[in-house]
């Protein structure tokens, strides 16, 4: 380990649904929205590595090391997220999801590459819901599991969508071989290094 490395911070964070990933604004919208900030007093220079929209929540990996920023949004390092979406997801969609479906992308069409995809069985283990999601009286809920090597704006909400069942809760829940295991919404954990594989 270089000396360089040691002096570098490196966080996993829980986002919590609400906030940006990010930790200021100069667009005067965004002056009344929450930053990763207000979680915890984070050192100069530190990043989010990636993003996770507003209403998604999640590990969120943060650091000041941009080379380690580079390599985790290179197609390197897998990020799986568990989806409750509206509908009981088919077999069928689940393999569209696996193969690649099109979807819109800056204007234009996107395939999104073959990724790995299932149905879980029940409801996975985490914290409530900070946000009001319908209840299965207006019809049924699933989970289903997607894991990318690839992260466009909003992608999984808009394959889901792809594929006719639209996302109501995302939350990522892995970063290579990092995972949310044992964190509430919220949490900030400092980490030595960060090694995702």
């Amino acid at each position: 380990m270089t000396e360089n490395s040691t002096e570098h911070k490196h966080y996993a964070i829980y986002k919590p649904y609400g906030f940006l990933s990010q930790f200021y604004s100069n667009s005067t919208q965004q002056k009344r929205k929450k930053f990763l900030g207000e979680l915890d007093n984070f050192p100069e220079g530190i990043m989010a590595i990636g993003r996770l929209d507003e209403k998604s929540e999640g590990l969120l990996l943060l650091t000041t090391d941009g080379k380690m920023s580079d390599f985790v949004n290179s197609q390197k390092v897998e990020k799986e997220y568990y989806a409750q979406v509206d509908g009981d997801i088919t077999e069928e969609a689940v393999d569209k999801l696996k193969t690649g479906v099109e979807i819109g992308f800056d204007g234009k069409k996107y395939q999104t590459k073959p990724c790995k995809a299932f149905k879980l069985d029940g409801i996975p283990e985490l914290p409530k819901a900070q946000q009001k999601i319908r209840d299965d009286r207006h019809g049924p809920t699933t989970w289903v599991s997607i894991t990318l090597n690839e992260g466009k704006f909003r992608q999984v909400r808009k394959m889901t969508s792809a594929v006719g069942f639209p996302t109501l809760r995302l939350v990522r829940v892995r970063v290579g071989t990092l995972d949310l295991s044992g964190m509430q919404i919220g949490d900030v954990i400092e980490h030595s290094r960060f090694s995702l594989r």
